[in-house]
């Protein structure tokens, strides 16, 4: 009687479980009628476990149509509990997956614009070494008076170029400062992501992020195919545990009369067993079912 109890009680736990994550799931597919959807899945969850326990308790005298009907209903709202666990995991999946993703395009802008920035500093580079050369052609063709008067011009032009560099530098520097904070970010939202990387390590050789997400649809359909026909297998076996349990009720007190061939042997409990004698003188012992099997054992 109790395993039988507690095989409901384990059967309902799961079987709540698995409503609570299909409903979010639906919940998640569905957006729009979110409330809807919830008391549609509730009601549908506690009349899929109603159906598997009436068709099992009554499936010698149930009419074959409503047997069939109700056995595909059973099939059919076990596939969509599982189609909303699937929604939920697959949220669940996404959001922790996300943050990565972000981390990964915020760290490649910053990195292009690093890019650009050097581009610039090489470009204000070359125009200082160009000034540069200019001044020497002068001063080696012995235009020095023409070179001075150049010379004003391109001081200002020289340190104008050299500031901007300056400050594309500056720029360079706070931009890898942030490239190597997103990367701390980045490392510890991988960590969680880690343990799947694992598990996809055991089907592939070199994981990539397409077979990642193979590796976590495979996780998922797996535990779909277990978890919601687990729950509802475990509500017919509990029918049966307390089927059994309630026969062996109705044996235990049952009566058998025990023929003179058997009286003569060492009745184990007194108290349950009752003699009497018939008019002819001969001799009967009337016990309990269960204390007939003990005596037989003997």
């Amino acid at each position: 009687m109790f395993f039988g109890l507690f095989t409901l009680f384990v059967a309902l736990a799961i079987s709540s479980v698995a409503a609570y994550y299909s409903i979010v799931g639906l919940m998640a597919i569905f957006a729009a009628e979110k409330t809807a959807i919830a008391i549609m899945g509730v009601v549908l969850e506690v009349g899929k476990l109603v159906v598997a326990s009436w068709t099992f308790q009554n499936w010698k005298t149930a009419p074959t149509i409503i047997k069939g009907y109700f056995s595909t209903a059973v099939v059919v709202l076990m596939l969509i509990t599982s189609l909303g666990i699937f929604g939920f995991l697959s949220r669940a999946h996404i959001q922790q997956s996300s943050p990565t993703a972000l981390l990964d395009e915020r760290i490649e802008r910053i990195e292009l614009k690093v890019d650009q920035r050097k581009t610039e500093i090489q470009r204000y580079e070359g125009r200082l070494d160009t000034l540069d050369k200019a001044l020497q052609r002068y001063i080696e063709l012995g235009a020095i008076s023409k070179g001075l008067a150049k010379i004003g011009a391109m001081d200002n032009e020289t340190s104008l170029l050299k500031t901007k560099i300056s400050n594309l530098e500056g720029e360079i520097d706070d931009l890898t400062d942030e490239k190597y904070e997103l990367k701390t970010e980045l490392n510890l939202a991988e960590v969680e992501v880690g343990p799947i990387r694992y598990v996809a390590s055991l089907l592939y050789d070199d994981v990539s992020e397409s077979q990642l997400e193979r590796a976590v649809r495979w996780i998922i359909i797996l535990l779909i195919f277990v978890f919601d026909p687990l729950a509802v297998v475990l509500v017919i076996a509990a029918n049966i545990t307390l089927r059994d349990f309630k026969r062996e009720r109705k044996l235990a007190t049952k009566t058998v009369t025990v023929m003179p061939d058997l009286s003569d042997k060492e009745v184990i409990d007194k108290e349950n067993v009752a003699e009497y004698k018939e008019e002819d003188g001969n001799e009967f012992k009337i016990l309990t079912w269960d204390m007939f099997k003990k005596l037989r054992k003997k």
